[in-house]
């Protein structure tokens, strides 16, 4: 029972350790995901296991564009063991200023927030291994470096413990 009772403390502490989105509000340029992901985009990026180790590169395609009220986002990821793989992003404005998203590899809804600078979205994905397929929980952070750059880092948990992280870079066309 105790070892119960500190594991839940230390992930509450961890929980609380993480900044909010609105700490960033006056940092510039403004990041607006819908408008700088719209259009065609790349992107490169590895996974890390929690070690460091780097298991996984990839290259992404990316196309976004308004379809009515919502906005889907295209990737089609290029990995460097020669596979590749495809996600297909609807996102939806909502009336709190969140933004919804929905894939077909996401379990229920991708909630993000904007502020300043930056963009968090939260999700649970069904992440193929192998013959297996786990959910683990993606903690998305965006950061808009310049009108051309954004930098991704995400932690990847699963029952609350860090299993690595992804590190990805955006670039647009000037």
């Amino acid at each position: 029972m105790k070892t119960l009772l500190m594991l839940g403390s230390v992930l509450a502490l961890t929980a609380c350790a993480m900044p909010d989105v609105a700490h960033y509000a006056q940092e510039e340029p403004k990041l607006d995901v819908t408008q700088y992901f719209q259009g065609k985009t790349e992107a490169w990026g590895m996974f890390q296991k929690r070690s460091g180790e780097v298991v996984k590169r990839f290259h992404i395609k990316m196309e976004g564009h308004n379809e009515g009220d919502n906005f889907i986002l295209k990737e089609h990821f290029f990995y460097t063991d020669g596979t590749d793989d495809e996600r297909e992003w609807t996102f939806s404005s909502q009336p709190d200023g969140s933004l919804h998203g929905r894939a077909h590899d996401v379990v229920g809804v991708a909630i993000g927030h904007a502020s300043g600078n930056a963009f968090r979205m939260r999700y649970t994905l069904k992440l193929p291994v192998g013959d297996s397929v786990y959910k683990v929980k993606f903690d998305d952070w965006m950061f808009k470096i310049d009108e051309q750059t954004v930098v991704n880092r995400a932690r990847v948990t699963k029952f609350g413990f860090e299993v690595g992280q992804v590190t990805v870079f955006f670039r647009r066309d000037q």
